[in-house]
């Protein structure tokens, strides 16, 4: 079966452009993660910035500091986990269903 490079060069370009996309849905995208019975809250981005931190006052218990630092740190992976699911979601789109190579932005 002979390859024609004409049809490579216009499934480059669609993919290319279908990327392209993808790139401008991953800041629109954005999760929630949680901990603590949902006394932490993080919130992040497709780029996995995270964008907004919400602590519950009952969360905040000075004389134990660790915890809340545990808390953070859970809704942040939370979070993390969240969003390289959705991530994932979009690129299969793009990928008609194949897995991501292992590696490929960090999954």
């Amino acid at each position: 079966m002979a390859i024609n490079p004409y049809d490579l060069m216009k499934q480059f370009g669609s993919m290319q452009e279908r990327m392209n996309e993808i790139q401008g849905k991953l800041k629109e995208l954005k999760v929630i993660g949680f901990a603590g019975g949902d006394m932490i809250q993080v919130e992040m981005n497709g780029h996995m910035e995270v964008r907004d931190v919400r602590i519950s006052a009952e969360a905040v218990d000075p004389a134990d500091i660790s915890l809340l630092e545990d808390l953070v740190q859970a809704a942040t992976t939370d979070a993390l986990v969240k969003i390289k699911e959705k991530i994932r979601e979009e690129f299969s789109s793009l990928t008609g269903g194949l897995p991501l190579p292992p590696g490929l932005m960090g999954f």
